[in-house]
């Protein structure tokens, strides 16, 4: 029997979300003061976003027998992101092209004025290089990536040590059994802060609401506007298209991350919701492996939202500040936005910082520019974070599948709705998902189940380790 509606997560998530606009659109003062709940439940989240990364990485390469099929997967998601991310800057391109929102408005850069936060962003964008993210893979330490939540860093360090403790066999039994034990503590962990989830919805969304105003969203509406249809377009029509070669349905599949999606509405960032997406991902029936390589690195490296927001943004400044742009100058933009956009994910302002670097390398449009767009940054963010959220759960499904360790099938009764057992390989714990919550709790290891029972003792024995 599934939990009643009142039950369920979702549902008081939403009503966070709607209480918030309430709250900072007739109490901006009230509002405003709401921050450090926001920002207080995106931190405790985002503090275990790092180990989490880390360990499921490092678990879903050590359990896997053929090293070779850790860097073939690898270079099969590289590739669908880049592609990826190409249809989403061209999405953005085409529809600030046909509809030119930017022609009128005449904006002579050189007498914009720049606030103090803006400042910072743009100094951050004007010093980034586009060949930074390649460099910036490397940590100074093992330790600072975890202290500075640099999610790039932590995906390499991952791949080292599992590599590293794969290739030392079965010497190193003892440290993926403690990785996997360590996985099972975080996601406890985990699972106690996401009953905060409303909580911080309400925060993050009466904050906004209060310090910006409903009136920024109609000054710059038609844009936002764009943005959103383009967005929307892209999810339905693109990532749709991919879902139906899966022969899957995007609509149920995004009924069935609903949590998600309300979560990263009501805080505008998507790294709240990227261990619901691994989870879940899971017992859909991908691969835990597949999972653990794919959804972290495409929260850096398959950031559609960002890439739609970068060329819809930079041509709009463009054609507000009279900068004509040929199509040769267009693709080369596209181009470098290739580069600038990687590695935007769990940065602060990581999106106008990458926008402002693209500007500063094409060289061609005044970076100043941006200032136009300033305003309605924070209020674009949220439909940046959701089409990342849905780019990269059909990134992992259609890797999943080219890998051929997706049961299309499960997937497909899942979204749909249908409760079903755990999935193989999948380790059931008490994270707050609906569909886990679903299943009786006699079905864990030593409480009457025979398969369980077995697949604990088979944990045991190292002659399966290389099969686990």
């Amino acid at each position: 029997m599934k939990k009643p509606w009142y039950r369920q997560l979702y549902f008081w998530v939403l009503i966070a979300i709607v209480l918030g606009i309430l709250v900072g659109w007739l109490w901006p003062d009230t509002g405003e003061a709401m921050e450090p709940i926001g920002t207080t439940f995106i931190t405790a989240m985002k503090m275990l976003i790092c180990p989490i990364v880390f360990l499921t990485i490092v678990g879903g390469i050590a359990s896997v027998a053929d090293l070779k099929k850790v860097g073939l997967t690898g270079i099969k998601a590289l590739t669908y992101f880049q592609v990826g991310t190409i249809l989403a800057l061209l999405t953005g391109l085409v529809a600030i092209n046909l509809f030119r929102l930017g022609d009128g408005v005449n904006a002579d850069a050189s007498s914009l004025e720049t606030t103090e936060s803006a400042s910072k962003l743009i100094q951050a964008g004007e010093e980034k290089e586009w060949w930074e993210f390649i460099t910036h893979l490397v940590p100074d330490s093992v330790f600072g990536p975890f202290v500075e939540g640099d999610i790039l860093q932590v995906i390499f360090l991952a791949v080292i040590f599992g590599v590293a403790i794969n290739a030392v066999g079965q010497i190193a039994a003892p440290i993926r059994d403690a990785v996997e034990r360590l996985t099972a503590v975080v996601f406890k962990v985990l699972s106690f802060i996401m009953k905060l989830a409303p909580l911080g919805a309400f925060g993050a969304m009466a904050f906004a609401i209060g310090k910006y105003g409903v009136s920024t969203l109609t000054s710059l509406g038609s844009l936002i506007l764009l943005f959103y249809a383009t967005s929307a377009f892209f999810v339905v029509v693109v990532l749709g298209s991919v879902m139906a070669y899966l022969r899957l349905n995007i609509f149920r599949m995004l009924g069935f991350f609903k949590e998600e999606l309300l979560l990263i509405l009501g805080t505008s960032t998507a790294e709240p919701a990227l261990p619901g997406l691994m989870r879940k991902l899971e017992y859909a029936g991908v691969k835990k492996p597949t999972v653990g390589l794919v959804v972290p690195t495409g929260y850096s490296f398959n950031l559609d939202g960002a890439a739609i927001y970068l060329s819809l943004a930079a041509l709009y400044i463009a054609q507000a500040t009279n900068t004509d742009l040929s199509i040769p100058q267009q693709l080369g933009l596209l181009g470098v936005m290739l580069l600038t956009s990687k590695g935007a994910a769990g940065v602060a302002g990581g999106g106008f910082i990458a926008l402002t670097a693209t500007l500063s390398t094409l060289g061609t449009i005044p970076a100043a520019g941006i200032m136009l767009i300033f305003g309605i940054d924070k209020f674009m963010s949220e439909c940046r974070a959701l089409v990342n959220f849905v780019g990269n759960a059909v990134a992992t499904l259609f890797v999943a599948k080219w890998n051929h360790e997706l049961d299309v099938d499960r997937a497909r009764r899942v979204f749909a709705g249908e409760v079903l057992p755990a999935s193989e390989g999948e380790v059931e714990n008490d994270f707050d998902l609906e569909v886990l919550e679903q299943e009786p709790r006699d079905r864990h290891p030593g409480h009457g189940d025979p398969d369980a029972v077995r697949i604990d003792h088979e944990r045991l024995d190292p002659a399966h380790t290389t099969r686990r």
